[in-house]
This record gives structure tokens, sequence and C-alpha cells, in this order.
């Protein structure tokens, strides 16, 4: 039957993005640390976490049949997803967050951009306005901030990469992130490993440290769990206009707690963002009416997980 938005899966998936709104403020508690150290130690605690779930669920089998095709596609997904992180946490640590909101405001338009250039998509004439309202507002914040948000492009993109990678591969949510750890855990383990021969990790500097470093682990996994709950409860549509709640929230913060400086023009850039998303939304939310409508009484409407 068709699913419509339960006020708990609602609830589910507004506070798994609002977890991930709040990020800005949980990662910039670890400036004390470089953003390579702060991203191994997130993946060996979040893998940690992972297992412990999968083996308190009766679910750590489900690791061992895995193919090779299925860990080359997780290795190329903790690829992208480990890039993701390491440019957030320098952009968070380093006074950009407010590019690194505009990363994930622009990441839909990215996502729609990769399927025209991969898979030949065709697009609405909505579609191809918003895309067009993207490029126009990466060139005013070119301009306004004197070089191209590289920040920004480069969570869009690496993001946008990643959720492709999710789609194709077949892997549940936590086996998956499970398997993406595996992949990465050697190598964080190694650099992990360094930095504490040579006396260079702030882990161990301080009981706080070592506190807030090991935190990275469930708070990496808790929105996790909560989108993958909610995208079985909630219809896309929705958990799509709830995503803009974690930009919106790390730009809030951006602004009004660390007094980033907003002029006129970046104004301008973010507004066209916005309108962009708007015509893509709308766009969205009618086809999917329109296709809703369309379809014969009769016809089951499959379920759709979370990526």
């Amino acid at each position: 039957m068709q699913r419509s938005p339960s006020p708990p899966g609602v609830v589910f998936g507004a506070g798994a993005y609002l977890i991930w709104g709040s990020f800005a403020a949980f990662f910039g508690l670890l400036a004390f640390a470089s953003p390579a150290e702060v991203v191994a130690q997130r993946i060996v605690w979040t893998l940690v976490v992972v297992l412990a779930v999968l083996t308190l669920t009766g679910r750590l089998g489900s690791l061992r049949g895995i193919d090779a095709r299925t860990w080359r596609l997780a290795a190329a997904a903790s690829a992208a997803l480990s890039l993701n992180w390491g440019v957030y946490v320098f952009g968070v640590t380093t006074g950009h967050i407010v590019e690194c909101a505009l990363g994930y405001f622009i990441n839909p338009l990215v996502t729609v951009a990769i399927g025209v250039l991969l898979f030949r998509e065709k697009l609405t004439r909505a579609q191809w306005v918003a895309l067009g309202l993207g490029a126009l507002a990466v060139v005013v914040l070119t301009v306004d901030y004197g070089r191209p948000p590289v920040i920004a492009l480069i969570l869009a993109c690496s993001f946008a990469t990643y959720g492709l990678v999710k789609k194709v591969i077949r892997l549940d949510a936590l086996p998956g992130i499970a398997a993406e750890g595996i992949v990465a855990v050697p190598f964080a383990l190694a650099f992990l490993i360094v930095l504490m021969a040579t006396g260079c990790s702030e882990m161990t500097s301080s009981p706080a440290h070592f506190g807030l470093m090991l935190a990275t682990g469930p708070v990496t996994l808790l929105p996790l769990l909560l989108f993958a709950v909610a995208a079985k409860r909630v219809p896309l549509s929705t958990m799509g206009i709830l995503q803009y709640l974690t930009p919106a929230l790390q730009m809030a913060w951006g602004v009004a707690v660390m007094h980033e400086p907003m002029p006129a023009s970046r104004w301008a850039g973010f507004a066209l963002i916005w309108t962009a998303l708007a015509v893509f939304t709308t766009d969205a939310l009618l086809r999917a009416r329109r296709t809703r409508l369309d379809r014969p009484a009769s016809e089951p409407v499959g379920d759709v997980t979370a990526r």
C-alpha cells in the first residue's frame, strides 16, 4: 500500500537531519586536532559501534557473503565519504561553516547533473532552470569569495558520488557502513599509529579530547539509524524537503554563532541557490503527485528504503 507520512516517521527523519545540522557545533569542538586525525578517529570508532550493533542484532554474519564487486564498491563509497568528512571538518574548524552549508544546498543539483552526464537522464524544463540557477549562483559566489567555492563544491560532489555508489551497492544500511569502515580502517589505524609513535596524537593529550574523539562513533551512527527508520515510513518527497534542515542549521550556526561574514553579494548567491532548490523541489512534488494520480487504484506502490 502507498505510504503516507506518519508522525513517528517524520520525527525520526527530522531528528536525523537536525543531528546532521548540529555537526558544525560538534566538530568545531575538535579543532584541537588536525582534520586528518579527526577523520581517522571517526572511521575507527564508527566501525566499532557499527560492529557492536550488528553483533547485538545477530547480523554480523551478513558481512561474510560480500563478493569482490561489492567490496570494490564499498571501497569507492569509503573514499568518497572520507574525502567528504575530511573537507567538512577542515571547513568547520577553519571558519568556513557557511561554505560547508552551501555544499549541502548544492548537493541535490549536483546529483541531478550526475544523472544527466553519466546516465543520460532527460530533465524537465524546471530541472534545467534549477541547474541554470545553481550554476549562476556558483558564478556569483566565485566573484564574492574571489575564488571558486572549493569547499562547497568538493562537499557536494563527494557526497553525490557517495550517494551514487550507495544506489548500486547491494548491501543494507548497517552492513554497508560496516563494509566501508572495514575497507578504510587499516589506513586509519596506520595513520593513528604513526601519530602516536611520533607524539603528534591529540586524542591522548587529555581526557576531554579522548572523550570527544570516542564520541565521533555514536554521533556518526545515530542519525544514519534514524534516517534508515524514517525512510521506511516517510515518502521520499517528504524526506527531500526535510533534508534542507541540515544546511539551514549549519548556515544559521555559521552566521549567528560564529559570526562569519555575509555580504550582500553572498546573500545574493545563496538566494539563487534557494530559488533553484524551490523550483527543483516543487517540480519533483508535482511530478510525484501526477504519477500517483495516474496510477491505477489497484496498482501497489513499492516501498523505497534508505539509500
